[in-house]
């Protein structure tokens, strides 16, 4: 394992369990307390922790920050109703008014029921993605950058195995026109000093932590599974043949994901959240990365669709330039009002990517209202008899 990720989980606080997951605010603190790079100090490459809704049971050994929104960001509306055009950042596609969030759900699950997925020895998955960060540039200006990732897991689809992991950094990037002409204004370095919150509360400052804005090379990694057969963490460490069986119908699905809840966050005990929230995340997870069948998938469009906090944002365009229509829920948390969007391909039914941007920052949030805070784009999703190289 990569020495940075070892370093991290040894700085995580003694109260969390390290077989758990860990949400991003609270992985924001722990890269403070282990990477924060004094004045002076060398370069240190660091792999950024990828964001998630719903952690794998081995933890922080190979995680991947979400990857590379080169193309554009995702649509996101600020309430107002289903696809409202006015909403900060919405860019939607031309075409008339979107669909609501229910049919639009609905005709997605439908696509998947007729899905078929052959098997193989290892469930694997790759993602790109962004995770956001300040950086500090001229006379003390902040501005926003984008870290970019590429992230691959190979599961074994029997106990006894390993856990592989590939991640390769693709380099960093300004997030907005703005945020460019600020690294412009600073020189264009080669390596930025990024600005890691030192508590999950947003009560604490801030620490350097200095990263190169170029990519890096592929590191590959294993881990075994946790007890000799967790794969995933769907609200507790769970087997592949547990998530195998999970029931098609929707109404049993939600019974069954909900004994798991708790009344707080997918990742953090100490953060509360409504269940229609922990739902949405819980499913987010099924229907992008998590080794489940497609008819499970379609009942968790089904189970998100009859949740009335979910709504519609239109056809939007992923951060690959993927078309897609996008459903979404808002969520309220350290950094203020965020919403949550699913990205979701009409013409298969498959989820093409999730985003989490910044509505209304709170008070100490010194990003502005538009941030894409991070995101997935869902690139492979399958079994496979190849193991990777």
């Amino acid at each position: 394992m990569n020495d940075v990720l070892r370093t991290l989980r040894e700085a995580r606080p003694a109260e969390l369990n390290p077989d758990a997951p860990v949400g991003d605010e609270v992985r924001r603190a722990e890269l403070a307390r282990a990477m924060a790079a004094p004045a002076g100090s060398g370069v240190r490459e660091v792999r950024m922790p990828r964001r998630s809704r719903v952690r794998p049971a081995w933890g922080l050994g190979l995680a991947g920050a979400v990857a590379a929104a080169s193309v554009g960001v995702v649509a996101v509306a600020s309430g107002g109703g289903d696809g409202d055009p006015k909403a900060p950042g919405h860019r939607p596609q031309a075409g008339g008014q979107p669909l609501d969030a229910r049919t639009v759900l609905l005709a997605a699950a439908e696509k998947l029921d007729g899905a078929s997925e052959p098997g193989g020895s290892f469930w694997h998955k790759s993602t790109v993605g962004t995770s956001s960060w300040l950086a500090r540039g001229q006379g003390g200006e902040r501005y926003t950058v984008l870290l970019m990732e590429r992230s691959d897991e190979w599961a074994p689809g029997r106990p006894g195995g390993k856990m592989i992991g590939r991640v390769q950094r693709l380099g960093v990037k300004p997030a907005s026109p703005a945020d460019a002409a600020a690294y412009r204004r600073a020189g264009s370095p080669k390596t930025l000093s990024l600005q890691v919150p030192i508590q999950p509360s947003g009560k604490g400052g801030y620490k350097a932590m200095k990263v190169s804005t170029g990519p890096g090379p592929a590191e590959t990694s294993s881990t075994p599974l946790v007890g000799g057969d967790k794969v995933y963490w769907l609200g507790r460490n769970v087997t592949m043949k547990q998530l195998q069986s999970l029931p098609d119908d929707p109404a049993r699905l939600k019974k069954e994901v909900l004994r798991w809840y708790d009344g707080h966050d997918t990742e953090s005990s100490s953060v509360p959240m409504k269940a229609d929230a922990w739902l949405f995340r819980v499913a987010g997870s099924l229907v992008t990365e998590l080794p489940v069948r497609p008819k499970v998938r379609a009942a968790a469009f089904r189970m998100l669709a009859g949740l009335k906090t979910v709504d519609s944002v239109g056809k939007v365009t992923d951060p690959q330039g993927r078309t897609g229509d996008a459903i979404g829920m808002t969520e309220k948390g350290v950094s203020g009002v965020v919403r949550h969007l699913l990205v979701i391909d009409p013409a298969t039914g498959k989820a093409l990517a999730d985003e989490r941007v910044l509505l209304t920052p709170s008070a100490k949030e010194p990003r502005p209202a538009g941030t894409v805070l991070d995101s997935s784009s869902v690139m492979t999703m399958e079994w496979t008899d190849s193991a990777p190289k």
